[in-house]
């Protein structure tokens, strides 16, 4: 198969050009991060504002989460063949577009779509982004570059989301959200000025969209969704478990998130590494660990001290994850690296979307103890992702069995 994004020599970045190019790219990473994470600790301003429930205002994470899943492999298809830079400012273009919508949102139905908007261009963005990375440096040194460009996602739980949450709590929740498409101005100037052209993709839209026919695709998306899916049954409520049971003041929630985001970079880091080394059994540590985590956060949400610790541990073994999950659907569909990219966060989104729905069920017809109860619905949500990654990692060794078999006959 031919690649699927190369880079034109005459247009294509080096040096400090390309390091600066890369940081363009970060800012607009930065930015979608934020507008994803940054509603859970605005829930109670948001649904004070608008008159709405806790659980009604987490589906707007819900609504986030699946626009980001519908819309990343139809804006993929529908733009299969677009060049690489015009499709990343269409990308920003929308998402300021929904940002700005967010703002002046006059009701939650406004807000509401204002998010779907926003969410169309996420899982788009970071796939093309990685491809445009890529092309902008020399080739033993594309990992890195796609890392600095994830970067901004990391920064956004680190810094936007906590400095998101402290401004909309200081001066009303759409102050964020104005910040927000400002950064996302940024990062559209950034692309206009400093990213150079890089062509759309060679291969046939038929090849790309065969893999989604083998079953192992399947299985790795479902691994992602329900591996992932239990994070965000708890975490949109975290604002409201931190208040209502911990008894943490609203202002130290976002001094907690940076917490979390410390957590999560350490995760990042130790969870690329450990999938390097052996990534299924690995991913199952992890998932097995982030299971007992959120179960723990159900007994230790009573006392602060424990909190933290556990708030921490959890953000580690959240994001140990995803690098292992991602690397698995590559593998997995190698011939559609683009598509499948894609396609996998758009499948870390719907474990999102279904991770807050399910949690706010478990609210809304106080399951077990309503709030008290969304962690241990949170450890048996992942415990479904431990099951299909068993499934895949079963189905690895059967096809590295028929490998080895094919291999022999040939031999013979």
């Amino acid at each position: 198969m031919k690649s699927h994004s190369i880079a034109d020599p005459s247009t294509a970045a080096s040096g400090k050009g390309s390091t600066i190019a890369l940081y363009a790219l970060t800012a607009g990473a930065f930015a979608i991060g934020m507008t994803e994470f940054v509603i859970m600790g605005l829930l109670p301003e948001v649904a004070a504002d608008l008159q709405v429930s806790i659980p009604s205002a987490g589906l707007l994470i819900t609504g986030y989460a699946l626009g980001v899943a519908l819309g990343a492999p139809f804006i993929t298809i529908a733009t299969h063949k677009m060049q690489r830079k015009a499709l990343l400012l269409l990308l920003m273009a929308i998402f300021i577009a929904g940002n700005a919508l967010a703002a002046l949102a006059p009701n939650y139905a406004v807000l509401m779509v204002a998010r779907i908007v926003a969410a169309l261009t996420h899982g788009s963005f970071f796939g093309v982004g990685s491809v445009v990375a890529a092309e902008l440096v020399p080739k033993e040194k594309r990992a890195g570059a796609i890392a600095i460009m994830f970067t901004g996602l990391t920064l956004a739980n680190i810094l936007g989301v906590p400095l998101g949450t402290f401004l909309g709590q200081a001066s009303g929740w759409r102050s964020t959200f104005r910040a927000i498409t400002a950064i996302g101005f940024v990062a559209l100037l950034g692309v206009i000025v400093l990213v150079p052209k890089v062509k759309a993709a060679s291969s046939s839209l038929g090849q790309e969209l065969g893999v989604l026919r083998r079953p192992a695709v399947h299985v790795a998306l479902l691994m992602t969704v329900f591996g992932f899916g239990g994070v965000f049954t708890a975490f949109t409520y975290i604002t409201p478990i931190l208040v209502d049971i911990t008894g943490f003041s609203p202002g130290s929630v976002s001094y907690i998130l940076v917490l979390f985001g410390l957590g999560i970079t350490i995760g990042n880091i130790y969870g690329g590494k450990l999938a390097d080394r052996n990534l299924l059994p690995s991913l199952v540590g992890i998932l097995v660990l982030l299971a007992a985590v959120l179960a723990l956060l159900g007994l230790t949400d009573q006392y602060k001290i424990l909190t933290l610790v556990t708030v921490f541990v959890l953000g580690i073994a959240a994001f140990g994850t995803v690098p292992g999950l991602q690397l698995h659907m590559l593998n997995t569909a190698k011939e559609a690296p683009t598509l499948a990219s894609t396609l996998n966060i758009a499948a870390f989104n719907l474990g999102n979307a279904l991770g807050a729905y399910l949690g706010g069920i478990v609210i809304d017809m106080q399951l077990g103890g309503g709030l008290r109860a969304v962690p241990y619905a949170a450890a048996l949500v992942t415990v479904v992702g431990i099951l299909f990654t068993l499934w895949g990692m079963r189905q690895h060794k059967n096809a590295s069995r028929a490998g080895s078999m094919s291999e022999e006959k040939n031999s013979v």
